[in-house]
This record gives structure tokens, sequence and C-alpha cells, in this order.
């Protein structure tokens, strides 16, 4: 369990289109580009082992901006192939705001980290008052349906409510922008509000019609 006063003043960052790490959850990653299995040889000799997951965002001169909101993971698996690639886990720890790129002569990206504002993601899962559970998985399996998706109902009947909600928000096949709003979004509720909003939306746009309150 991390403590404000553990989490460091410089990340390195790795900037992946459509990945979404959220605080408690984990990320599987493969890792195979030279100056990233760099990072992870640095991040693994730090005692954190943390790593700033940002999504890319084009700046209006073509640059490669990042958003400015990020999740910071801990390597808490790796394993290495016999070719020097590594297969890793990322469990989230914090969100975080960039709040400006830190030059070096790493050659990967880092950034100074804004903690403030995300204190809870430290703390004890989050609950949703007013889930309600079945409505949510009726409109789930139609989604899967449309989209030919598989999964194990069984575990999603019985998963905890942070669990559910953010492995599905990790999972669906969304476009950046729209896990970038997952990402943000305050608390498990308005994850939740926001995950249903996306799913309906796909439901319209594929000619079938379906809300939930």
């Amino acid at each position: 369990m991390f403590k404000p006063g553990d989490l460091p003043d410089i990340l390195p960052i790795f900037p992946l289109s459509g990945a979404l790490l959220l605080p408690r959850a984990r990320l599987p990653l493969h890792v195979f580009e030279p100056r990233y299995i760099a990072m992870l040889d640095d991040a693994l000799k730090t005692p954190h082992r943390l790593i700033g997951m940002v999504q890319p965002c084009p700046t209006p001169q073509g640059d490669a901006g990042l958003q400015t909101i990020g999740c910071a993971g801990r390597v808490t698996q790796f394993s290495e192939t016999e070719d020097g690639r590594y297969m890793i886990t990322l469990t989230g720890v914090s969100r975080f705001r960039v709040l400006r790129e830190v030059e070096g002569f790493t050659p990967y990206r880092r950034a100074e980290p804004g903690w403030a504002g995300f204190e809870h993601d430290l703390g004890a899962g989050e609950c949703d008052a007013h889930f309600e559970r079945a409505r949510f998985l009726e409109l789930l399996g139609r989604y899967f349906q449309a989209k030919q998706l598989s999964t194990d109902w069984d575990s999603m009947k019985e998963a905890e409510d942070e669990l559910l909600i953010n492995s599905l928000s990790m999972l669906c096949p969304f476009a950046p922008e729209d896990k970038q709003a997952l990402l943000e979004a305050p608390t498990l509720e308005t994850r939740r509000e926001t995950l249903v909003t996306l799913i309906e939306f796909a439901l319209r746009g594929g000619g079938e019609e379906g809300t939930l309150q």
C-alpha cells in the first residue's frame, strides 16, 4: 500500500493509445521496443517500480503530446522471453496530472507528476451505492452480443462493484478519447454512468435502442 510520501517526483512515461489503467486494476503489457525495455529495466531498479501510463494526444502542431491525466502502475509481475522481450503486469496505484515533461538522456519520456487531487486512489476500493447490477448485466449482454464478445458471466455476477466496472472500462473496445473519459471520472459511480452511456451509444449506433437509467 502506497502513501502520498512514497510517490516519486519523476515518472517514466509509457504513452500507449487506447490502453487504460485504473487504480487497483491490473494491466498486462507486452514490452518489446528497445526504449521501453530500457524504461522497464530502470523502473525495476527503483524501490517503487512505478511506470506512468498516459495516452498520447497530438497537438495542433502535430507534435506527440500527452493527455493531461494518466495513471501510475507498479510492476507486479514480469517475465523475459528468450529474445529479450518482456511480459509484464502493472497494478494501478494512483492517477496523476502531467505537470511537465522532463528533459534528459533516457531514450524514453519522463514527466513530473502532480498527485494532488487523487489521494483517494491510494485508499481502499470504492463502492457504487446506486449500482443496479441485474439491469447493468442485461445491457452488457446485449452489447457483448452485438460486438461478438464472450465472457465468464458467473464471475461478472459475483465480482465486486469496482472490479467489475473498472475491468469493463479497461477491456471494452472503446475509442481512446472514451477511455480517457473513463480514466478521468472522479468516482466509481461516475465511471459506471460513463460506461453505461458509452455502451448505450454503441448499441444505438448498431441500430438497437437501449437505455439504462
